[in-house]
């Protein structure tokens, strides 16, 4: 929960706000070595080297290696256990969490999430591991509750009975905006060790501008649900602003951090996220290159995207689209578009809810076709390993 913050850390984040709000590329932390200074560099100093990063083929390539598991319903976060111990996933309107056996593509059900309310596209939503999971075995997962939406941790324990293996959760930052539609609900962890939280405006378009709400927006918390140290305005969890229904989360091998939000009539977008940065709704949506807005680095129009999660890989971002029912990559160099996004699975599994990275050339992804706007198929939900390229 949001806890009152010290003088000292007050001073921190100042101090820390004139390297990482002023990044000029979006990477979190600084670079190794960076300071905190503001004094000019010595003339005589010798300039940084910059070397040139490596750009992806302009086209990729997609290949279903296998179906992990069948008969989901309503799954909507997934979180990769480490050393292969499995994979866990959320279901929006059951509020359940499964482990899913990546090998044999066995269901276990760890438990129900109390406190959810699903109702819309409310429900439980993402989910993610502490940072510290291997000893302290938390599963942070964001859900709406009767009154907000919210963020909560739970120990699992897998050594307990199968639906009782969650323990009971501990919100660690709440008040977030609930609507029927716009609840964002994609939560991970950075390479800072610090939680992100993406959020919608909930059908409310003026929260999106606002700096006090936290509707609209992408928070940066620490794991205990306070305004991490370095936050672009003073004691706030606000990350970046001027967004409608942030929805996937992901950075590349940089530290930079990626965003998918959708659109309303016109564009979704895909966004590099700076610190501080407003991405501009309701005044704009899509590009505008209108001054004080950041535009995105890649749009589609709302029927061949509606993107949900993100993952990186291979030098470029893979979007998994709903509407769209497409699987997009997008080559980057830096945090632009290196050649057009290339659309693959094209209407082949339906509505496409999660990716998240399996490591090196893989990927999972979660279909979503049993949330009531899909045609579920026999077999449907799903989960998919992919490789790509």
């Amino acid at each position: 929960m949001i806890v009152e913050r010290r003088a000292a850390t007050a001073v921190l984040a100042a101090a820390l706000l004139l390297t990482a709000g002023c990044s000029s590329d979006g990477a979190w932390p600084p670079e190794s070595g960076a300071s905190a200074s503001t004094s000019a560099p010595s003339a005589s100093a010798p300039a940084p080297e910059r070397t040139a990063e490596a750009t992806p083929p302009a086209k990729g390539s997609v290949k279903v290696l296998r179906t992990v598991a069948t008969g989901l319903d309503s799954p909507w976060g997934l979180a990769p256990l480490p050393g292969g111990e499995g994979l866990l996933v959320s279901s929006r309107d059951e509020a359940t969490v499964t482990r899913i056996d990546e090998r044999t593509g066995a269901k276990t059900e760890l438990g129900k999430v109390p406190g959810v309310s699903p109702a819309g596209e409310g429900g439980l939503l993402g989910i993610a591991l502490s940072p510290d999971y291997a000893s302290d075995r938390m599963v942070y997962a964001y859900f709406t509750s009767a009154s907000d939406n919210r963020i909560v941790r739970m120990l699992y324990d897998p050594k307990k009975p199968a639906g009782r293996q969650l323990g009971s959760p501990d919100t660690v930052f709440k008040g977030i905006p609930k609507g029927v539609v716009h609840n964002g609900g994609r939560i991970a962890f950075g390479p800072d060790k610090m939680l992100y939280a993406g959020t919608g405006e909930s059908g409310d378009k003026g929260l999106s501008q606002d700096k006090e709400s936290l509707g609209g927006k992408i928070l940066r918390l620490t794991p205990e649900g306070e305004p991490a140290p370095g936050n672009p305005f003073p004691d706030s969890p606000v990350y970046s602003l001027g967004h409608r229904n942030v929805q996937g989360l992901a950075w590349d091998d940089k530290q930079r951090l990626f965003a998918s939000e959708f659109g309303q009539d016109a564009w979704d977008e895909l966004n590099a996220i700076r610190p501080g940065a407003n991405y501009g709704w309701p005044t704009v949506e899509g590009r505008a290159g209108k001054p004080g807005f950041r535009d995105p680095l890649a749009q589609w129009p709302t029927d061949q995207a509606s993107p949900s999660g993100i993952a990186y890989a291979e030098g470029s971002v893979w979007m998994a689209g709903l509407r769209g029912q497409r699987l997009w990559r997008i080559p980057l160099k830096g945090t632009e578009e290196s050649a057009p996004p290339q659309a693959f699975l094209e209407g082949e599994y339906g509505r496409l809810r999660t990716v998240v990275s399996a490591g090196g050339d893989k990927l999972w992804l979660v279909t979503s076709n049993t949330d009531g706007r899909g045609k579920p198929k026999k077999g449907d939900d799903r989960v998919l390993e992919l490789r790509v390229g």
